[in-house]
């Protein structure tokens, strides 16, 4: 059966939640394999993988690999298998927010996220929207991040100027991220 991305418009808020329910990644947390290695492959800061310089097209395949990876205290990536942890390089963030479904508004709204690896994630406490350097970027898991394509981000901008154009934030299941740098 082939693979099929989400498609974040044609979903409700249930579809979501029942979506990220099902996805089951592997506990490459508690995987320590004694084999370590190179995967000579990167994700360049635009979302996009290359493995020994070519660019790895299949969705699935990113969907498959972006499920391995972990992020080590120093900073460091690595796609990791109970057998096998093999460095990558990852130029900015691993994950790209590519489209967005906002539904409430204020304190009431709820903002979903699907990201490049197809994985769909709800912005909370758990799960914060912070600025670095005048971009956006969404906590994914352990360590890893989202940056906000750039349409996403617009679109965030403008819900979030629309509600409070003094001073822009925006309210995700419960939790206010703000829009600007942290003075």
């Amino acid at each position: 059966m082939p693979y099929e991305a989400p498609d974040l418009a044609k979903l409700t808020l249930s579809d979501i939640t029942e979506l990220v329910a099902t996805r089951k990644l592997p506990p490459v947390e508690s995987w320590e394999p004694a084999d370590t290695g190179d995967s000579e492959m990167r994700i360049a800061s635009d979302g996009k993988w290359f493995h020994q310089g070519g660019e790895v097209k299949r969705p699935a395949m990113i969907r498959a690999f972006s499920s391995l990876l972990r992020r080590d205290a120093d900073g460091q990536h690595w796609l990791v298998t109970p057998q096998q942890k093999l460095s990558i390089i990852v130029d900015d963030v691993p994950f790209i927010a590519v489209e967005l479904q906002s539904e409430g508004e204020g304190q009431n709204r709820t903002l979903a996220f699907r990201l490049n690896s197809d994985d769909l994630i709800f912005a909370d406490a758990d799960h914060a929207i912070e600025m670095r350097n005048g971009l956006l970027y969404l906590y994914v898991r352990e360590g890893l991040w989202a940056k906000l394509a750039r349409p996403v981000y617009y679109e965030l901008a403008n819900l979030a100027l629309a509600e409070n154009p003094e001073f822009p934030c925006i309210w995700s299941k419960g939790a206010q991220f703000y829009m600007a740098a942290p003075a």
